[in-house]
Formats: structure tokens, sequence, C-alpha cells
């Protein structure tokens, strides 16, 4: 299985972005699908968005839709999610996924999972 770090989680204030990345290494990156994934203290994990393995195709919980952006690049090994026009509603530890072959919006179909990097967005 790949072993996925993710980073560039922080503090930021409503209305501005940050940029995550998700490392991956020990396996082959281009054969994964990958997905973003998050959870609030309290709250169950909530699908963010995925990419396919060759990025040609993305989608986005509809919160997230024009704020939100996934994309990779299967040489470094890396998926990115640049994050615009962030809420306080988005406050949460995101986590990326990785699933073989096809993409699939349910977290219980991914295979290996980062540890996760925390996102806080004040008001």
């Amino acid at each position: 299985q790949v072993q996925l770090v993710e980073s560039g989680g922080g503090l930021v204030q409503a209305g501005g972005s940050l940029r995550l990345s998700c490392a991956a290494s020990g396996g082959t990156f281009s054969r994964y699908a990958m997905g973003w994934f998050r959870q609030a203290p309290g709250k169950e994990r909530e699908f963010v968005g995925l990419i396919s393995r060759s990025g040609g195709l993305t989608r986005y919980t509809d919160s997230v839709k024009g704020r939100f952006t996934i994309s990779r690049d299967n040489d470094k090994n890396t998926v990115y999610l640049q994050m615009n026009s962030l809420k306080p509603e988005d406050t949460a530890v995101y986590y990326c996924a990785a699933k073989l072959a096809t993409w699939s919006t349910n977290w219980v179909d991914y295979e290996s999972w980062g540890r996760g990097t925390q996102v806080t967005v004040s008001p």
C-alpha cells in the first residue's frame, strides 16, 4: 500500500487561502485515484473532493465547489488541495486517501490514509 503524508494545514482568517499537499511513497502513484476528506470535532468524516489517476477528472462536494481545487503531479507523487475563500465551517482535520483504480466518493472504499493536517479558519 502507498504511504501518505499531508502538509500545509494551519490557522487562517475567513476569506483566506491554504494549499494542502499530500506526498505519496511506496507505490505506483499513478495507479491510485486520490481523495480528500475532512472531519470536524463531533462530526462524521466528510468527502471533500477527488481526482482520478490521470488527473483528468475531479469531483467536489457542493459546499466547496468553486472554492477548492484538487490537482496532482504524478511525477512528484503528490496531490494538492488548493482552498480559497475559506470559511469557519471549513475547520477540520483534512485527510488525503488513495484508492487503486477507479475513484469513489465513499471513504470506506479507500485503502490508504494519511494522518491528517489541521485546518482552522477563524471568523
